[in-house]
């Protein structure tokens, strides 16, 4: 029997691939399992600008993080978080504005047990264990923490999750229902893989992602976009992930479309 590290919620079954713990592996993080790293190797084979990909959707949180405090947002809400790892949604926000209330949410039992003891000493953020699949059910719990206020403006952050929702999910309703729930002056950050401009092995790192407990869905432009419902979409729009905002002493990408994802933020008017 497998021993278990002590950040490892007890009778996790470690044979089983995660994708917040493959996500955690790509960006360099411990947080994961031999079945993890022999699952993200293999796709990594198939498909080697994955892990460029994930640490590309990281750099994309903070500068829209930043971009969001910047705006007078001082309420996160991010679902669908994943393991902690430097650079997370509570650092960058409270490094700008140090009142900054952030709720995490994951399903993903490992991702909420080391967010919490992350979290432990943190007052201005809490980590949630509920499934994106009900979305009144976080918005509630969330709210019950004291560290969300529905009646202000609020940032729902959806940061390479909704990807892991099934059509047969309605992932459009999921949403939706997200910003029925915010107020003017609120904000949704969505970043989702996509097939657009990929190469034929895409489809098959996707089936791989098949024997996680959350497979792959990959998606067009206009469905993506779609999501943002009548929230008004920041420059520069929905882009491919590392032409959102670049730092100016990024060197343009000549193909951007080789992050295999889609990064945006709408603003409820």
């Amino acid at each position: 029997m497998t021993q278990l590290p002590e950040w490892a919620p007890a009778g996790l079954d470690v044979t089983r691939p995660s994708a917040a713990r493959i996500y955690d592996y790509f960006l360099g993080g411990a947080h994961n399992f031999e079945s993890d790293r022999q699952l993200a190797d293999h796709i990594t084979r198939m498909t080697p600008n994955v892990a460029a990909t994930a640490r590309a959707n990281r750099h994309f949180l903070r500068r829209a993080v930043t971009m969001l405090v910047g705006a007078g947002i001082r309420q996160f809400l991010d679902i669908g978080s994943g393991i902690p790892t430097v650079g997370n949604v509570h650092e960058i926000a409270a490094g700008l504005a140090p009142d900054t209330r952030v709720v995490y949410v994951d399903l993903d039992p490992v991702a909420v047990a080391q967010s919490m003891q992350l979290l432990r000493d943190n007052p201005n953020a809490t980590a949630l264990c509920f499934d994106l699949r009900d979305p009144r059910k976080i918005l509630a719990e969330a709210e019950a923490t004291g560290l969300v206020d529905l009646s202000r403006p609020l940032a729902v952050m959806l940061a390479g999750v909704l990807h892991f929702i099934p059509d047969a999910d309605g992932p459009g309703a999921i949403v939706s229902q997200l910003r029925d729930a915010l107020v003017p002056g609120s904000y949704l950050l969505i970043s989702h893989a996509t097939l657009d401009g990929q190469p034929p092995e895409v489809l098959e790192a996707q089936r791989l992602s098949g024997r996680t407990a959350t497979e792959l869905t990959l998606r067009p432009h206009a469905e993506i976009t779609a999501y943002f419902g009548s929230f008004e979409l920041v420059e520069p729009g929905l882009v491919y992930i590392g032409q959102w905002r670049p730092d100016p002493d990024d060197e343009p990408d000549p193909h951007p479309e080789r992050l295999a994802g889609y990064a945006g933020v709408g603003r409820k008017g």
